[in-house]
């Protein structure tokens, strides 16, 4: 089948786009208001964007109902910064409740059911109860139009200045033992999935494996990044 997706003429009965491209990791966004209420929402428009320095991004529709920007958009703006937490299998219920409409003067930690912990570089707090946190300091916004004020997308990339790693989420080898972590994906609809299977592949030495391990990505400095 072929479908235009300004036509949306794929005769389905669900749009089958947000299917297409997955698994798509969560991110567990906090951040703090002007007046220092929490927010906590997820976002499965989430990935990492670079490693030195290490960016994310995540990427918030508008209200559906006045098309006013997401709560977690207006507080990264204006205090530039967020924290992402991992959503994890085990948290899987707090963070379908953190995805609720609530009104902006509601402390989301506290309706999700979660426990706020101090962050070390940012001011909005992180969950406690999640194995690893990133503190992000806002880098940007790129604004993406939609055919509709309510589809207008705000994308928030942030630079990442700290991370938090459980030590109880470390396996002997001194690697994230992410099988054991389970963390959430979306899959479009209202299927989700989790990571509980890893299998490893071997890549050919090219002579970018000693950079991939000091987590480079195959970039060392001083060497133009179109290398990659």
């Amino acid at each position: 089948m072929f479908y235009e997706t300004a036509k949306n003429d794929h005769g389905l009965p669900y749009n089958p786009y947000k299917s297409i491209v997955v698994p798509r990791p969560i991110g567990w966004i906090s951040t703090l208001s002007r007046d220092d209420v929490a927010n906590l929402a997820p976002y499965s428009q989430f990935n990492n964007l670079g490693y030195d320095p290490p960016y994310v991004m995540f990427s918030a529709g508008s209200n559906p109902e006045d098309a006013r920007r997401k709560d977690s958009v207006v507080n990264a703006i204006d205090t530039r910064e967020f924290v992402c937490s991992m959503a994890t299998y085990d948290l899987r219920e707090a963070v379908d409740r953190s995805s609720h409409y609530v009104d902006p003067e509601i402390d989301e930690f506290d309706y999700a059911g979660v426990t706020k912990e101090e962050s070390r570089m940012v001011r909005a707090p992180r969950v406690a109860e999640a194995p690893v946190h990133l503190e992000c300091r806002f880098d940007q916004c790129v604004v993406l139009p939609g055919n509709y004020p309510e589809h207008t997308v705000h994308m928030i990339i942030g630079e990442v200045l700290g991370v938090h790693i459980r030590d109880d989420a470390l396996n002997a080898e001194g690697k994230l033992d992410i099988a054991r972590l389970r963390p959430l994906a979306r899959l479009g609809y209202l299927d989700y999935t989790s990571v509980d299977s890893v299998f490893t592949m071997d890549i050919p030495d090219d002579g970018r494996e000693g950079l991939r391990r000091r987590g480079m990505g195959g970039e060392a400095r001083g060497r133009p990044k179109a290398v990659e």
